[in-house]
């Protein structure tokens, strides 16, 4: 199962390198890692989206708790949040089918970001299941680059 952690860590160098090396030396994967500041510039939040049962997670936060950057963890996935992540899709396009595409755009509320002759690309903010559903349906279009930021989480409490 996959959860999403949100961690607060000290805002300096090196903090992403042993937080990810912790990971790495245990074997887990990282689905998704965010990291950005927070309305303190002192202190910085990373998203962690990794796979594992409840034992698993439990010994990961367990081991983060101990890195001295850490300040908080806290395991989000069963909680009330909001949820997002950033699409950008490079969709083949011409004179034939482009109307299709920025209509199919319009209806997932994506914004189309550039238009070429070959060419349009489009950006959505949504969740996971959401832009996996964009992506999905483009497919027929046929997609010529793809980037995705990683999950970003926030309680609503």
């Amino acid at each position: 199962m996959k959860h999403v952690l949100s961690v607060l860590v000290d805002n300096h160098p090196g903090v992403l390198r042993r937080v990810s090396g912790l990971f790495g030396r245990r074997g887990y994967n990282i689905d998704s890692l965010v990291v950005s500041a927070t309305e303190n510039e002192e202190i910085s939040r990373m998203t962690i989206v990794v796979c594992g049962d409840e034992s698993v997670i439990d010994q990961v936060i367990r081991q983060l708790e101990k890195l001295i950057d850490v300040i908080s963890v806290d395991d989000v996935t069963h909680k009330e949040t909001v949820s997002k992540q950033l699409l950008l899709l490079k969709i083949k396009a011409d004179i034939h089918n482009r109307i299709d595409i920025i209509t199919l755009a319009e209806a997932f509320n994506a914004r189309v970001e550039d238009i070429s002759a070959d060419f349009v690309i489009i950006e959505a903010t949504d969740e996971i299941s959401r832009i996996a559903n964009i992506v999905e349906t483009f497919k027929a279009y046929g997609i010529l680059e793809l980037v995705k930021t990683g999950t970003v989480a926030m309680t609503r409490h």
